[in-house]
């Protein structure tokens, strides 16, 4: 079976965390987001993506791709397939 390799891209991402700060962070990457506190020790953040509304737990990363779709990432593969750019 062929192998192929990822392209190396620079993407923008933001860890979200349930702090303002970081809410605002996100907001500035992604636009209008919510922020939903029906179980308050576990809040979720919904983003409206390509494929549809997706949500984020408290933790993931907010990617935006190459082409500014915005979408979540669990922190293992974030971490698995991302390094900082320096």
């Amino acid at each position: 079976m062929p192998l192929f390799r990822k392209v190396p891209v620079v993407i923008e991402a933001i860890q979200f965390l349930d702090t303002g700060e970081a809410i605002a962070a996100v907001s500035g990457l992604v636009g209008d987001l919510h922020v939903d506190y029906a179980n308050p020790s576990a809040p979720v953040l919904r983003i409206e993506t390509l494929e549809g509304v997706m949500t984020a737990q408290v933790g993931d990363w907010i990617i935006k791709g190459v082409k500014g779709e915005c979408y979540p990432c669990k922190p293992d593969i974030f971490n698995a397939t991302y390094v900082p750019e320096v």
